[in-house]
């Protein structure tokens, strides 16, 4: 019999199911609920689409790297923005990202990139780690002899061959895109093709270690393998390419104008979005825009972090803030550290 605890929990996400009907998708809740509770409430409970619930139900021991994926893309998600007006912020409800998530802006192209990346991530360490039966290292390069004598394949090549496969049929769900040159995106297609780029950005920034075999290491011989990049590092090269991203036409509009019709080819590694972004300054509850009012700034900075651009020419408030902390610590013998107390008065700045 299910527990008091688990029967409550399961109770309160089907009541937020029925109320957010249109939450039922977002998987990347579990990004920002505990790992106790998303276990609790197993596959067939949590806010997940009918294929994606399937899914889960036939590989639960993929329900930990679902959550991880997550968690590293909001975590990297937070870090890139943590300076821009927009800074990833999320909400308490299955929407996680609430209006972003489908606005169809730069925003949310970078939304769907980060997260199927983490998802491919996620997944594929858990492969090389040996946590999953269904996958491991990369078999295709195990005992594999390069083109140059000096090195052959061998070590653990990260398998995101698996990854990015389990990543396409769980956001996906096994849907091709349908975007035409001519005909332009939907929400549906644009999400499609930027969760495809940030699949893509996991296989762009694995780089080939080695390491060398001879006699007092004198390298006669390497073995070499593939791998992953830390995800700070796929989070930066999203983030270059959310800078670079391309407005595309709205199928879903009646009326097109002739111009937007031109198409210019899109890159399978570009990010595409429909609508210009809001300027995120001032609070918006309808759309879920927190605004950038009590945001520290940088009085100093002529970047995104600088107090004019992030407060919108509003102006900031200045505060001191008085730092305490141990400093000029030494050893005395025996046996105890001994440490002056510092304090240190900082001002800090605020948004108006």
């Amino acid at each position: 019999m299910r527990s008091a605890g688990v029967r409550h929990v399961c109770a309160f996400a089907a009541l937020l199911l029925a109320l957010c009907p249109l939450c039922a998708a977002s998987w990347m809740w579990l990004g920002v609920t505990s790992a106790g509770l998303a276990e609790k409430l197993g596959c067939m409970n949590l806010p997940l689409s009918h294929r994606q619930r399937e899914l889960c139900r036939k590989k639960p021991f993929l329900l930990p790297s679902i959550q991880d994926g997550a968690l590293l893309a909001i975590a990297a998600c937070q870090k890139q923005f943590r300076h821009e007006r927009w800074n990833c912020s999320t909400t308490n409800d299955h929407t996680v990202f609430g209006y972003e998530l489908t606005s169809g802006t730069k925003e949310t192209a970078f939304i769907h990139a980060v997260m199927a990346a983490g998802l491919v991530h996620a997944v594929t360490r858990s492969c090389s780690q040996g946590n999953m039966t269904d996958c491991s290292c990369d078999p295709r390069r195990q005992g594999v002899a390069s083109q140059a004598p000096s090195w052959h394949w061998g070590g653990c090549s990260d398998h995101i061959q698996y990854g990015t496969w389990f990543s396409r049929r769980f956001i996906d769900n096994g849907v091709k895109n349908m975007s035409t040159a001519r005909g332009g995106y939907t929400l549906l297609t644009m999400n499609q093709h930027n969760s495809e780029a940030g699949r893509q950005a996991i296989d762009r920034t694995m780089s080939t270690e080695c390491r060398c075999h001879g006699v007092s290491g004198s390298c006669a011989v390497k073995t070499c393998w593939r791998t992953m990049a830390p995800f700070e590092r796929v989070g930066f090269y999203l983030k270059e390419r959310y800078e670079q991203s391309v407005q595309v036409p709205d199928r879903s509009k009646k009326k097109t104008k002739r111009k937007e019709q031109r198409h210019v080819p899109i890159n399978k590694h570009e990010l595409v979005f429909l609508h210009k972004s809001p300027n995120y300054c001032l609070e918006d509850k309808r759309w879920g825009v927190s605004g950038t009012r009590g945001r520290h700034c940088n009085r100093t900075s002529q970047g995104p972090d600088g107090c004019n651009l992030l407060c919108c020419g509003r102006g900031y408030n200045t505060h001191v803030v008085r730092h305490v902390e141990r400093c000029e610590c030494k050893f005395v013998w025996c046996c105890y550290v001994h440490c002056r107390r510092c304090e240190s008065m900082n001002d800090t700045h605020t948004c108006k």
